[in-house]
């Protein structure tokens, strides 16, 4: 299966310049999801992060992580639409390369437990085929009531 940005947009709250998904290319409920996030000169981050030699700041590719995963649990777990996902903690990350303007961001999501309201997912995250990133990431689900 594969999402555009407007479908993105119904799961996940975020917009910009905080929405860090551009699309999702494959998406296996309970197997695995794959997100593709473009890094763009006019990002607006680049403006301070760093002046000299830009690079994408480390906690925003962690967040298109945690995005991809929120993306992927709706979908493994049939969310309805009350439900919001907040990222609650890093568990391990690891930085490998820098990400600069013109790079493509390749998110793999795969499960390591999920379950209700709670779960745990492992990421990593390539340009071309290089890993830049790579972390395990715990999050929980909030009813929302209206």
């Amino acid at each position: 299966m594969e999402l555009d940005i407007l479908e993105i947009q119904k799961i996940i709250p975020h917009r910009f310049p905080f929405l860090m998904i551009d699309k999702i290319v494959d998406l296996r409920p309970n197997e695995r999801l794959t997100a593709i996030k473009n890094v763009s000169i006019n990002e607006h981050f680049f403006v301070g992060h760093f002046p000299g030699e830009k690079v994408m700041p480390g906690v925003l590719i962690i967040e298109a992580m945690a995005q991809a995963g929120c993306i992927y649990y709706y979908y493994s777990k049939n969310m309805q639409d009350k439900d919001l996902i907040y990222y609650l903690a890093k568990v391990t990350i690891k930085f490998h390369k820098p990400v600069i303007p013109g790079d493509q961001l390749r998110i793999e999501v795969t499960p390591i437990r999920l379950m209700n309201k709670v779960g745990f997912f492992a990421t990593k995250a390539f340009v071309d085929d290089q890993l830049v990133a790579d972390a395990e990431i715990g999050f929980g689900v909030k009813e929302i009531y209206n």
